[in-house]
């Protein structure tokens, strides 16, 4: 198994990598990458934990918004939020 030190040493050859690309859209990607280099290389430095649980809450909850744009009171709309995040609906 790799070391969280391995993989950030890959992480940074491979986004070096991808500015000198011939390829114009891998290119692209490199340069669109290069501003969020420190974001992705946190993910060695921090063991792999992520804000994904946190941001899947919040898609939901702007899901639900857009739904449930008739309800006049926030106690409804939170009662609705809290239906939907239970866990028992797909």
């Amino acid at each position: 198994m790799r070391t969280a030190a391995a993989g950030r040493v890959s992480a940074v050859r491979v986004l070096q990598s991808l500015c000198r690309c011939p390829i114009l859209e891998i290119a692209r990607l490199g340069q669109g990458l290069r501003p969020w280099r420190a974001e992705v290389l946190a993910h060695f430095d921090t063991g792999g934990i992520s804000n994904g649980g946190a941001e899947a809450i919040d898609l939901m909850i702007e899901k639900l918004r857009r739904f449930t744009c008739g309800f006049r009171s926030f106690g409804n709309f939170r009662i609705r939020i809290l239906l939907a995040a239970d866990g028992t609906r797909p």
